[in-house]
């Protein structure tokens, strides 16, 4: 009877039903690909995330080509990065040969060794389910993950996780002021984030904040409105989970996701 008298009692069905369920991240597959969507619907004026792993202009940004699903950058180290994998993994794509000129015009704008036939060769390389794969593997390692993980440490649900990865896909993480990191860390010196015992909402405002902050430091994009009309209206109506049906703008374009 002393050992029964120990055990405690399950809690009643509706005792479980009351309490909160944990809340989904954007590591979620379905919130996953609202997160694509989003960052598409911005950086491609489509919600078809997919198809632009054929994507690649230069949109005069000083990052020489912009291509595929998160925007990989000729002048970055991301592009280099992501042939390099390619290429790792299938020998002699359409794409190899193009390795020493990517070396050369890292950190530039130069289309040098590159031109006239990269953008169609890229096109054409994006047929391959390989280089897709390539795409989606580098998206998670340089962005996705780590903005979802310091999503998480900060205590932030699947809508401050976005936040993060957003602007991590457009500023990078580098050392300067506009890096998704001194992003974080000028948003934090005027609110504090719930793993740090501060409110959602209000940490959230703030690192919109420091966002638009550093979007307005660069012509190219000082357009604004991925926050505004965009991340602005979910924190507003208090959808922290992400949760659809989702309804914004992006340069005056209206999305929705049911």
């Amino acid at each position: 009877m002393g050992a029964l008298a120990a055990t405690p009692l399950l809690a009643s069905r509706g005792e479980a039903a009351t309490r909160p369920l944990a809340a989904v991240g954007l590591d979620d597959p379905a919130k996953k690909e609202i997160a694509m969507k989003l960052v598409s619907s911005a950086e491609n004026s489509s919600l078809d995330w997919k198809a632009q792993y054929q994507y690649i202009e230069d949109i005069g940004d000083g990052r020489g080509y912009t291509a595929g699903i998160i925007g990989f950058c000729s002048g970055t180290g991301d592009m280099l990065d992501l042939v390099q994998l390619y290429t790792d993994r299938k020998p002699g794509n359409v794409l190899a040969g193009y390795l020493p000129a990517l070396r050369r015009v890292n950190g530039t704008d130069s289309h040098s060794g590159l031109d006239p036939n990269f953008p169609r060769d890229w096109r054409r390389a994006a047929q391959d389910t390989a280089f897709q794969q390539a795409q989606n593997d580098e998206r998670d390692r340089v962005y996705f993950n780590p903005a979802v993980r310091q999503g998480k440490t900060d205590g932030l649900r699947a809508l401050g996780q976005f936040a993060y990865y957003d602007a991590i896909v457009m500023h990078g993480d580098g050392d300067d002021p506009t890096s998704f990191r001194n992003i974080r860390k000028r948003a934090l010196r005027s609110a504090k984030p719930p793993a740090q015992g501060g409110n959602e909402t209000t940490y959230l405002n703030a690192f919109l904040d420091a966002r638009v902050w550093a979007m307005k430091q660069e012509e190219a994009h000082s357009d604004t409105s991925r926050v505004d009309t965009a991340q602005r209206v979910f924190l507003r109506n208090g959808n922290l989970d992400l949760n659809p049906p989702l309804d914004w703008k992006v340069y005056g374009d209206s999305y929705h996701i049911g």
